[in-house]
């Protein structure tokens, strides 16, 4: 049996001021160091083999800041793009209420909350699992197969669309999922890839 722990970063500079982020490579706020602290205290004990996070500062900070509170050495590293925030397009960098003056309340929602709908220059939650899902059956699940332990540092959206395929969940359901930030999610991981058990640390 395996492990696979994901975590989505500590709250950003960009998440406090309530702005659309993707692929804009902003810090932690204070209170996201906080909670990348508080997650290292929940993984304190386990055993963590290798570690995946996106190119994104603020997932390898949250992985750093956890891994040096928990007391675990940094284990091997893989950071890949294809674990990235989706991508916000025109969106990136303007405050959610801009937004909605700009293009109004009932579009801005449109392109938050639905499965596969773009913002204008940017990726649907569909779009980010085309390019999550085949890193995690080439990359990710062939490690956890072979009995080691994964921590994935990454973000919300590419995280939900992880967990839509982990739970097997419907495009609707996924709509609701909603991951907190700094929070370990651990899965049980059988041998031929089935999850065996999830709960929060």
């Amino acid at each position: 049996m395996s492990e696979l722990i994901l975590l989505r970063h500590g709250q950003s500079q960009w998440n406090l001021e309530n702005r659309f982020t993707g692929w804009v490579d902003v810090p932690l706020s204070e209170k996201g160091e906080a909670e990348a602290r508080a997650a290292g205290e929940n993984l304190r004990g386990r055993r963590i083999d290798l570690l995946y996070t996106s190119v994104l500062k603020r997932a390898i900070d949250t992985a750093t800041l956890a891994l040096e509170v928990a007391g675990i050495v940094t284990p091997p590293t893989v950071r890949d793009a294809a674990l990235n925030e989706r991508m916000y397009g025109d969106l990136q960098g303007l405050n959610k209420a801009e937004a909605a003056i700009r293009w109004g309340d009932a579009q801005v929602k449109l392109w938050r909350r639905s499965y596969d709908v773009r913002p204008p220059g940017g990726e649907s939650l569909a779009d980010t699992a085309a390019r999550v899902l085949p890193f995690w059956e080439s990359r990710i699940l062939p490690d956890l197969r072979a009995g080691k332990n994964v921590l994935v540092a990454a973000h919300g959206n590419s995280l939900r669309a992880l967990v839509m395929h982990l739970d097997g969940l419907s495009r609707e359901q996924v709509l609701e999922l909603e991951i907190p930030t700094g929070v370990p999610l651990l899965y049980d991981i059988a041998p031929d890839g089935r999850v065996t058990g999830k709960r929060y640390l």
